[in-house]
């Protein structure tokens, strides 16, 4: 069975709540991880591994090595491809996706990715990272809202995820108009935009794909299954019909069906906290209802009853724990 895929916008919180980062140290086994970071697509060299490397260990993860190629004839190493092969979670950094692409794209290295994917292993990837671990990848290209013939040019990616194309920093950077040019020459592709600190995540259920969103934005999925354009004869730098895309705008803690291109029904998650919460005011109702009904009650004095309320269940609970014989 496939590893899931972890498709991070970049820019993921590493200090106040690295939510998506301990995701992906759970989902390369914890304590039993051997995570792999690829730093390739990085000008920051050594400093961004130590980075990642300091990051997943205060997360839980039992080892931490890199694996840096900056060539295709070094990501011809066996000793490389044996680090990759022996890994239960990799991570790639973000960077130059172009050169990410370049260096391990169709060598030993990139088809050790493949191969951990395919036996289970947790493969992130942030930014640069993200992006190409879709069948195309954004190579480069400029912002703007407005799709317009060749405003972007795509490159080949891993193919982890099949025919998708993958951008990242969408919504900060305002990447809506190249995701749109894209799928518009390429209608056959599925358009994924991924907002910073912000996950796609994408498992295998039941022979579907189904990807699941995390973080702190959005994923934006195009769907031109029914696309309408000009853009086989468009004239350079002009701006693009496409109508008849699906736009799927998909929030923390919604699921979309990859394979069927549909939403799945979005049952959302309440804390205990906030279930406590809602069941003391539900309890509160009928009160609060005639004192409005009533008409001579304040908000205040609404507030101080709740108050005393949960004082007077709290001791309620706890004269029954006496006399229960528990000391709490």
């Amino acid at each position: 069975m496939p590893g899931p895929l972890m498709i991070i916008g970049g820019a993921e919180d590493k200090l106040r709540r690295p939510t998506i980062l301990a995701d992906f140290v759970s989902a390369s086994g914890g304590p039993d991880a051997r995570v792999v970071v690829i730093p390739t697509a990085s000008s920051l060299g050594v400093e961004v591994v130590d980075l990642y490397d300091a990051l997943f260990r205060r997360l839980g993860a039992g080892e931490v090595v890199d694996c840096r190629p900056e060539s295709r004839e070094e990501a011809h190493d066996p000793d490389l491809v044996k680090v990759v092969d022996e890994a239960t979670g990799v991570f790639m950094t973000g960077g130059n996706q172009l050169k990410l692409s370049a260096v391990i794209c169709g060598t030993p290295v990139g088809d050790a990715v493949v191969r951990a994917h395919a036996r289970g292993a947790a493969v992130a990837g942030t930014s640069a990272g993200a992006s190409i671990q879709s069948s195309h990848m954004v190579a480069f290209g400029r912002g703007g809202a407005t799709p317009k013939q060749r405003m972007t040019q795509v490159a080949a990616g891993l193919g982890l995820l099949d025919s998708t194309v993958i951008d990242q920093h969408f919504d900060q950077r305002n990447r809506y108009g190249r995701l749109l040019m894209i799928v518009a020459q390429s209608p056959q592709l599925l358009g994924v935009g991924v907002d910073e600190d912000t996950c796609a995540t994408v498992t295998v259920e039941g022979g579907h794909e189904i990807l699941r969103v995390s973080g702190r934005g959005a994923v934006t999925v195009l769907d031109p299954a029914r696309l309408v354009t000009n853009a086989y004869e468009a004239k350079r730098s002009s701006p693009l019909l496409a109508s008849g895309i699906v736009l799927h705008v998909l929030p923390d803690g919604t699921a979309y069906d990859l394979t069927a291109r549909a939403l799945l029904p979005h049952t959302p998650e309440v804390s205990r906290r906030d279930a406590a919460e809602i069941a003391e005011a539900q309890a509160d109702l009928p009160q609060t209802a005639r004192d409005i009904a009533a008409g001579d009650v304040s908000p205040t004095h609404l507030r101080r009853r709740l108050a005393r309320t949960r004082t007077s269940r709290k001791t309620d609970r706890s004269t029954e724990h006496e006399q229960d014989g528990d000391p709490r």
